[in-house]
C-alpha cells in the first residue's frame, strides 16, 4: 500500500526581520513535524506568504507576492497558497473578498494554526526553536511582541497588539541553542526594545537582559536595535560601554526633530530632550555607532520643519541613516489628518535628507583609511570576500569588502587594514 507523499511547504517572507523570525519558527515547526520544507517555490506544493502591513509599499509588495503565487496556482504550478502575518491581520474581510484564490488566510498569532493546516501538530515544547534563514553565524533574537506606544503614524499596534516580553529564561535558553548551531552574532529585536520587563517586572529590564545575553557561551556580538527615545533606560549605555561582547551600536529611530511634529506624531519626547539624549549616548558610549530612521511628508511637516530636519541632520551626524516617506494608515490616530503633502514633495525630501547623509558617511568612511578593524565575514562575492564591523548590523547598514592572499572562512572574525573608502562601504586587506 502506497503511503500519501506529505505537501512540501514554500515559505515567503516579507517586511522586517520580526517577521522573519516568525517565518524562522514556523519552518522549525513544521520540519520536526515531519513536513518537507523547500527552498525553492518550483519544488513546493504549498507556497505561504508571511505579509507586511507597515506602509503602503509594503502591503503592495505583499499583495503583489500574494498574486504572484495565485497564478502560480492557476497554473497549476501549486496545489494550494496561504496568507499570514501583519497584512492579513489587518485587512482579512478585504482581503478574503478581493483574492478568494487564496486557500486560506491566518492573522499574525495563529502560528498554531498555520502548523495544522499544514498537516503538523503544534508542538509547544519547540518554543524557541527555528530553522534559520540568515547567515548562519547572524542570527534576530526577537525580545517582546506587540507595542504600548501611541505613536501617530503607526499601525503596529492594530496588527501586534499591546506589548509582551518573552520569559528571560525562554530567551536565554534560545540563545544557548542558537550558539550550539554555530551563531555568534545575535541581533536583538521587538517593536520597541527598551521596553522590555515592564509587564513582566513593573520596570525596565533591558540592561540586564543584553548582559546575560552576551554571557551566553559562543555569542562574540550582540547589536540592539529599534530602541525607543522616550523614556530611555540610561542604564543601558552603562552595558553598551562596558560589556566586551555588546556592540558599540545603537539603533534608536528618532523620526523628526520638530517639536511640532514630535508632539503631532505622540512620540512622547520632545526636540531639546531628544538632542540631549543622542548628547549623553555619545558621551557615555565613546566611539559608539547610532543608526536612526526619520519619517518626511508627515502632515504637520512644512518647509519650516523639513529644514529643521535637515540642520538636525547635518549637525548630528549620524554613523547610519534611514528615511521613510510618510504613509497615510488607516486606523491610526494621524489619519485623520489627511495626507497633504504630495508624493512627489515627499520622494524630494526624502532625496535630500540623503544627500545629506550620503556626504556625511562618505566623510566617515574617508576617516577609516590606516585604522584597522575587527570583521565578522558574512559571504563570498567572485574573488573578494564581504563582511561588515561592529558598526554595522547585516542587511541594511554598510559593508567591508575585503582582499586576502589565502582562504578566508565564512563566519570568522578577522582584523582588516582599511585602505579605501567609499560613500557607504570601504574596502580593506586581511591581516595575515
Amino acid at each position: 500500500m502506497r503511503t500519501k507523499r506529505k505537501l512540501r511547504v514554500h515559505v515567503v517572507t516579507m517586511g522586517c526581520a520580526k517577521n522573519l523570525v516568525d517565518s524562522e519558527k514556523l519552518l522549525a515547526q513544521l520540519r520536526l513535524g515531519g513536513v518537507e520544507l523547500a527552498t525553492d517555490v518550483r519544488r513546493a506544493d504549498v507556497a505561504v506568504i508571511n505579509t507586511c502591513g507597515f506602509i503602503e509599499a509594503a502591503k503592495q509588495e505583499s499583495i503583489d507576492a500574494i498574486l504572484d503565487h495565485v497564478r502560480l496556482k492557476s497554473r497549476g504550478r501549486l496545489k494550494k497558497v496561504f496568507a499570514m502575518g501583519c497584512l492579513t491581520e489587518r485587512y482579512l474581510r478585504e482581503l478574503q473578498m478581493e483574492i478568494p484564490e487564496v486557500d486560506r488566510f491566518f492573522g499574525s498569532h495563529q502560528l498554531d494554526e498555520v502548523v495544522r493546516e499544514l498537516g503538523a501538530e503544534y508542538r509547544h515544547d519547540l518554543v524557541g526553536e527555528r530553522v534559520l534563514t540568515t547567515p548562519p553565524h547572524t542570527a534576530y533574537l526577537k525580545i517582546s511582541e506587540g507595542c504600548d506606544h501611541p505613536c501617530a503614524f503607526c499601525a503596529i499596534p492594530l496588527m501586534r497588539g499591546r506589548h509582551v516580553s518573552r520569559p528571560e529564561g525562554e530567551i536565554l535558553d534560545e540563545c544557548a541553542r542558537l550558539a550550539a548551531g554555530g551563531v555568534k552574532e545575535l541581533v536583538v529585536i521587538g517593536q520597541d526594545t527598551t521596553y522590555y520587563g515592564l509587564d513582566l517586572h513593573g520596570r525596565r529590564t533591558l540592561p540586564d537582559l543584553l548582559g546575560r545575553v552576551a554571557d551566553v557561551p559562543g555569542i562574540e556580538w550582540v547589536r540592539l536595535m529599534y530602541a525607543y527615545p522616550a523614556k530611555f533606560p540610561l542604564e543601558l549605555l552603562d552595558v553598551i560601554a562596558g560589556h566586551p561582547r555588546v556592540c558599540k551600536y545603537l539603533d534608536m529611530p528618532v523620526q523628526h526633530v520638530a517639536s511640532s511634529v514630535l508632539t503631532s506624531m505622540r512620540r512622547g519626547i520632545s526636540s531639546r530632550a531628544l538632542r540631549g539624549l543622542i548628547d549623553t549616548v555619545r558621551s557615555r558610549v565613546p566611539g559608539i555607532a547610532l543608526r536612526t530612521t526619520l519619517i518626511v511628508g508627515y502632515p504637520a511637516e512644512g518647509e519650516k520643519e523639513f529644514r529643521e530636519l535637515e540642520d538636525f541632520v547635518r549637525e548630528t551626524r549620524f554613523e547610519r541613516l534611514g528615511v521613510f516617506p510618510y504613509s497615510l494608515e488607516d486606523g491610526t490616530s494621524a489619519y485623520p489628518l489627511s495626507d497633504p503633502v504630495p508624493g512627489e514633495e515627499k520622494a524630494r525630501r526624502q532625496g535630500r535628507i540623503m544627500e545629506i547623509q550620503q556626504e556625511i558617511s562618505s566623510e566617515r568612511n574617508a576617516g577609516l583609511i590606516g585604522t584597522r578593524a575587527r570583521v565578522l565575514v558574512d559571504r563570498r562575492e567572485k574573488d573578494l570576500f564581504v563582511g561588515r564591523t561592529e558598526h554595522d548590523a547585516p542587511d541594511i547598514d554598510n559593508e567591508v569588502f575585503l582582499h586576502a592572499a589565502g582562504p578566508v572562512a565564512i563566519g570568522t572574525f578577522r582584523e582588516v587594514d582599511i585602505v579605501e573608502a567609499y560613500e557607504y562601504d570601504i574596502v580593506g586587506n586581511v591581516r595575515e
